[in-house]
């Protein structure tokens, strides 16, 4: 198996709405695409605990069978097409977790 985890900020000048805007793009683009075994999109929630990061405002949890699948990935029309419509639009940047 072969996590992909991605942390979205949102642009600061991006309107209200610019979080749920971004689930939705998630949904269109990614969810369902080959290879994808799991897919989870969902808004931070906050946390009393200090070591819980709580910058940002959305995060992207998928998986798949192994490191080949999520290379694939990141090369389908529909993944660059995210990019370009939905993710830089909206976010100021993202940081991502990949790990077997």
């Amino acid at each position: 198996m072969f996590s992909h985890v991605v942390i979205f900020w949102i642009k600061p000048e991006a309107a209200p709405e610019a979080a749920d805007a971004l689930l939705a793009g998630c949904h269109q683009y990614l969810a369902g695409l080959p290879g994808v075994l799991s897919f989870h999109a969902g808004k931070m929630v906050s946390s009393p605990r200090e070591v819980v990061e709580q910058s940002y405002q959305v995060g992207l949890n998928l998986v798949f069978v192994d490191q080949a699948a999520e290379a694939a990935y990141q090369v389908h029309p529909q993944h660059l097409e995210f990019i370009d419509k939905v993710f830089k639009p909206l976010c100021a940047r993202a940081v991502i977790y990949d790990f077997a």
